[in-house]
């Protein structure tokens, strides 16, 4: 685990992308890197690639949805809302992980409906294929130049995404009741 929390480690991704790293906790119990969304691809190239630490493997992709649907409880939190994705990287040589978290507003231009994008890493790591096509189906992030991006987990025409904190879940389904 050392590799990656040394300054030297974040010294050369900071030197290798001057404006992909917008914050980092190399302390931390998970050692975390927060990542401008626009360089999440080359960042990820050069973690795999030419990183010290060589993270060949992507253990998981997670969407958080930062968004108090309550307005009384809304008016007191300290942040904005916002999806959070979380990456969980793995150096099978260095036996090291490192999180990559990157922040995206919970729609593209503010327009409900229309999902935040950010770019694929299928191109990096293969294994990110199914992560992202879940992240897209749950939670609403498309994921440009992904290979195959549709629904895995709900039907094709089912709309909405039920990981969104402001999802409500529809009576019923092309007829079905469901509740």
């Amino acid at each position: 685990m050392t590799g990656t929390r040394g300054p030297a480690f974040l010294d050369q991704l900071q030197a290798a992308e001057p404006e992909g790293v917008v914050g980092h906790n190399l302390d931390a119990i998970d050692p975390w890197i927060e990542v401008a969304p626009a360089h999440l691809a080359s960042v990820c190239r050069w973690l795999k690639h030419r990183s010290p630490v060589a993270f060949d493997s992507i253990q998981c992709i997670t969407a958080i949805d930062w968004f108090e649907p309550d307005a009384k409880k809304a008016a007191k939190v300290s942040w904005q809302p916002h999806l959070e994705l979380v990456y969980h990287l793995w150096s099978t040589a260095a036996r090291a992980s490192i999180v990559l978290k990157v922040k995206v507003p919970r729609w593209k231009d503010d327009v409900a409906g229309r999902p935040p994008e950010v770019p694929s890493v299928t191109g990096v790591w293969r294994g990110a294929d199914w992560h992202e096509r879940e992240v897209y189906d749950l939670s609403g992030v498309w994921f440009a130049g992904h290979p195959d991006l549709r629904r895995i987990l709900c039907p094709e025409d089912w709309e909405g995404y039920p990981l969104r904190k402001d999802y409500e879940m529809p009576l019923d389904y092309h007829g079905i009741r469901g509740r």
